[in-house]
């Protein structure tokens, strides 16, 4: 009788374990069903939309007409949407690179800095990326206006030659990037400090023993255990490196000469200039078939290097 009303204990005990279980479950995915909606929505769904359309002609006030793969064969023959590709390589390979240096400096530099005074660092570092993008934007064409702008009026005054900057082909895609660096360089460098914060101090410690400088800390203990980060900061910054839009479209609308017309843009020209829906929803698929691709190779990559 005892050892049947101790395995009825521990059944009932098991039942219980299994319901709070299965009630905590539930309420786990209740509280994810917003965002998956969410991304269903207004990520998978459109997805598909455009992968729908891109097989056929439509200027969005007559009826769609199927030209099943036209679309995509005359991307191989379209030499401004082979060189909008290209420039965004450029730019991904301007962007990605600074801003992956300087948001490592800004950290080590804020992790340097002791007492309250470091807050308030991190305080001001952060402020860029709270501002509104379109704002940011119109402060920079200001302040790079190639006549009247706040920075050829410095190199006056120390009698330097005028820059075009936004104006000049050569210049302005380095100035976007150099922009977007301005206002994400503040939020990556909290990340890189987290991931600094989280390094024991132990091993700090030992190296201060054993007479390493402060160089030789970085490359031995600093940078290898910020790996993880750094793949992170990397993928998530390339990523968005091929989606950039809204600073080409304020600061130089795609100029001058197409200099900066990235493949985001040139998308947004064919289905909103040139009213192109089908094509430019090829476009999309494309380059949204190629960002997953080329993230994926890159995660792969850097993940090798993070085990080592």
């Amino acid at each position: 009788m005892h050892n049947n009303r101790v395995e009825r204990r521990g059944d009932m005990k098991n039942k219980s374990f299994l319901s709070r279980k299965v009630k905590n479950n539930i309420f786990a995915y209740l509280m994810l069903l917003p965002d998956m909606l969410g991304i269903a929505l207004f990520i998978f769904i459109p997805i598909l939309i455009a992968l729908y359309v891109s097989f056929h002609e439509w200027n969005a006030l007559e009826p769609m007409r199927f030209v099943g793969l036209d679309n995509y064969k005359a991307m191989l023959q379209d030499t401004d949407w082979q060189k909008s590709l290209l420039i965004t390589v450029c730019y991904t390979a301007l962007f990605v690179p600074l801003l992956y240096c300087v948001s490592l400096g800004l950290a080590l530099l804020i992790q340097s800095i002791k007492g309250k005074v470091q807050h308030i660092f991190r305080t001001v570092l952060f402020l860029p990326y709270s501002v509104s993008t379109v704002v940011a934007a119109l402060i920079w064409r200001f302040m790079l206006d190639p006549r009247n702008g706040f920075f050829n009026q410095i190199l006056r005054f120390f009698h330097i030659p005028i820059q075009g900057f936004l104006g000049n082909p050569k210049q302005a895609l380095l100035c976007i990037a150099v922009i977007s660096v301005w206002m994400l360089c503040g939020y990556y460098a909290i990340i890189f400090l987290a991931g600094i914060k989280d390094i024991p101090k132990s091993y700090y410690e030992a190296a201060c023993l054993d007479g390493a400088d402060e160089l030789q800390t970085f490359f031995y203990i600093t940078f290898p255990l910020l790996k993880e980060v750094s793949v992170f900061v990397i993928v998530v910054t390339t990523i968005s490196s091929f989606q950039v839009f809204d600073l080409v479209k304020i600061l130089t609308n795609g100029g001058p000469a197409q200099s900066t017309t990235v493949s985001v843009f040139y998308i947004y020209q064919n289905a909103f200039d040139f009213t192109k829906l089908g094509y430019s929803s090829a476009m999309a698929f494309v380059l949204f078939v190629l960002i997953m691709l080329f993230s994926l190779i890159q995660l792969r990559l850097t993940g090798e290097v993070a085990k080592k």
